[in-house]
């Protein structure tokens, strides 16, 4: 019933504001309400009405407490019609020219849609790994922004871009303010926020959208999709089931993913014996070293030891690593050490949009008889 309401309050707008004169358009664009389906994301929808299409992001940042609707259209509708702006968070052009993203998974999406020139200013550039947009940054086609929590104003303004694209961790953001009120629109991406892997990739249809090549989205995540069930497929048909540790010491607290997060649920479709694979909650788990030795001492293989790049440094920063058998046995990997050429780590780019490159680098490790002509792309035994 609200929903009716809204929607028939937009059409009595629209009819009221459209002006007379051969330059405006004197027809309401007809409403064809169509919602788009999405297989695994939860965090967005998009409403297809003809002339017109609606994203809404309902879950930018965990726990928050409205949705956020933006209208995507036309400049030549845009031109000639005025849309209620108490509806919407920000009104985008369906062909943007220049765009500012502020995470490093967002690169990937650009990249794959074949829009990556759009691309005008980052914060924080030399956490980009890709050749290719770092290329365009090493050329000055892509203005570095400072910090992604106090971005340079200045230069983004003078960038103009049409459309920013921010992410948010509880909705207050004193320079996304300032960006708004400069009338260039803001949207949120909540790509990190999904449960699953396969989740989070299917966000290239948000760019997808964005850039009116809703098409090749989909077809781009659903050759990652396939890929990605192949590989589960492959798994099952491993015999052992290796045990694994994850993680590391942070102070006194050893953080690892809970076995309702997304990095558990790649252990899981990689078909290994994942320790702490029962537990459930929001974020990492936090333990005592004490109480992850007692369980994880003679676990087989151990994976992503925080940002550690070496077995010796990992005992120099605490010499009680080294009583696990995966620490004796050399049986620890690490993503860290794949970087880029001004040390980006690639996994936090890339890993997000292509899940299947992941799996298929923990099914290498834990079950190398299978996969016998694969290199694992992330992923690599510590130094």
């Amino acid at each position: 019933m609200r929903k009716t309401f809204y929607l028939f309050f937009t059409i009595s707008i629209l009819f009221i504001n459209c002006k007379e004169g051969p330059d405006y358009v004197r027809e309401i664009p007809p409403l064809i309400e169509k919602t788009n389906t999405l297989k695994y994301a939860k965090g967005f929808t998009i409403n297809d009405n003809g002339n017109y299409k609606v994203l809404t992001i309902l879950n930018p940042w965990p726990e928050a407490h409205k949705d956020y609707k933006y209208l995507i259209a036309s400049r030549e509708l845009l031109s000639k019609m005025t849309f209620p702006k108490d509806l919407y968070d920000g009104v985008i052009t369906n062909d943007i020219k220049k765009i500012v993203v502020t995470s490093t998974t967002h690169i990937p999406a650009l990249e794959l849609l074949g829009v990556e020139q759009t691309l005008v200013g980052f914060p924080g550039t030399d956490y980009i790994s890709s050749e290719k947009t770092r290329k365009r940054i090493n050329d000055g086609e892509v203005r570095e922004l400072g910090k992604n929590e106090g971005i340079n104003t200045e230069v983004l303004l003078e960038l103009n871009p049409d459309v920013v694209i921010g992410f948010g961790v509880d909705g207050v953001n004193k320079t996304f303010e300032t960006i708004k009120k400069a009338r260039i629109p803001v949207i949120y991406n909540g790509d990190w926020v999904e449960s699953s892997a396969l989740a989070k990739a299917e966000w290239i249809k948000f760019f997808g959208i964005l850039f009116n090549k809703e098409k090749e989205a989909d077809s781009i995540f659903n050759t990652i999709e396939k890929e990605y069930l192949s590989a589960k497929d492959i798994a099952k048909q491993a015999k052992n089931h290796p045990t694994v540790l994850s993680g590391a010491m942070h102070k006194d607290v050893w953080y690892l993913p809970n076995g309702s997060s997304a990095e558990a649920q790649f252990l899981k479709d990689a078909n290994v014996d994942y320790l702490w694979s029962k537990t459930t909650g929001n974020g990492s788990l936090a333990l005592s070293f004490e109480v992850v030795l007692d369980k994880a001492k003679d676990a087989d293989l151990w994976l992503s030891p925080s940002y550690y790049s070496s077995f010796e440094q990992l005992k120099d920063v605490n010499s009680l690593y080294t009583n696990f058998e995966a620490f004796k046995n050399k049986n620890i990997y690490t993503f860290s050490n794949t970087t880029g050429e001004t040390g980006g780590v690639l996994y936090y780019e890339l890993g997000t949009a292509r899940p299947d490159l992941v799996l298929k680098d923990l099914i290498k490790i834990c079950h190398p008889e299978l996969l016998k002509d694969y290199s694992p792309y992330f992923f690599k035994r510590l130094n």
